[in-house]
């Protein structure tokens, strides 16, 4: 005998009426469910799931546009499976939807993926309860110490200029690197940055490596004819971090 089988009617029932909610196209009407009723389910639970998503990736709806937007949304609430209760949660569940799950048809953007979780890092920093590991002193030195970065940050490489993706706006494939950090103030900055600085923010990350040691394997990397050139430079631009709240200062528990 089969699960479905196996299970109770009212097991059976509820089965139906959720699947008809989810996807009513491919679903139909449990039997005795009058269709007023049951639509305002449908209207109440597609809306709400809707908002939280319109709230976390404005952008993205906006350039997609209505029709693509709600096609898309649509297959999300049919088919993925939350793992969460929690409605703050709903758009990692559908970042998780895009990456995984969803293959978008042909007529969809192919930096849709990267629009959505440009958007998306911003929540995640914004409701980060993440704190310093390690004590550090806010005016150490960067070279000589181990430079502490911000715990709450994000250093991003993405195949299109998604902070400058808007509806009617021309734009082609560009490498991109962005640094994303909430600053003291609790708001989420985003700084574009080049190459140079991407690699840096990878080598501290760690945290086991001096602001020296790092602009060394950066300039032995780049094979410069001036190596000490890529300190000044490095040594500058460790201070400029500091400044915007990037890093937070030199590890006292070197």
């Amino acid at each position: 005998m089969s699960q479905s089988v196996a299970r109770p009617d009212f097991q059976r029932y509820q089965l139906a009426f959720t699947a008809h909610i989810r996807d009513p196209q491919a679903n139909p009407r449990p039997p005795g469910v009058e269709a007023r009723r049951i639509n305002i389910y449908k209207d109440l639970l597609y809306n709400n799931v809707e908002g939280f998503l319109l709230a976390c990736f404005p952008v993205l709806r906006r350039t997609l546009g209505a029709r693509k937007w709600t096609r898309m949304v649509r297959v999300f609430f049919a088919t993925h499976r939350c793992h969460t209760p929690y409605f703050r949660q709903i758009p990692d569940e559908f970042m998780q939807f895009l990456q995984s799950e969803w293959t978008p048809p042909d007529d969809y953007p192919p930096w849709l993926v990267s629009l959505a979780h440009y958007e998306w890092i911003e929540l995640v920093l914004s409701v980060s309860n993440r704190v310093p590991e390690r004590t550090f002193d806010p005016a150490g030195d960067l070279l000589t110490g181990k430079p502490l970065l911000n715990p709450v940050l994000a250093n991003l490489r993405y195949d299109w200029p998604v902070h400058r993706i808007a509806p009617r706006r021309k734009f082609a494939p560009a490498e991109t690197f962005l640094l994303v950090y909430r600053d003291a103030d609790d708001s989420v900055r985003f700084d574009e940055i080049n190459a140079f600085t991407a690699r840096l923010l990878a080598l501290l990350e760690e945290g086991s490596s001096t602001g020296r040691a790092a602009l060394d394997t950066l300039a032995a990397e780049s094979r410069h004819p001036d190596p000490e050139l890529i300190i000044r430079a490095g040594r500058d631009l460790l201070e400029d971090l500091r400044r915007r709240g990037a890093i937070l200062g030199a590890c006292i528990d070197q």
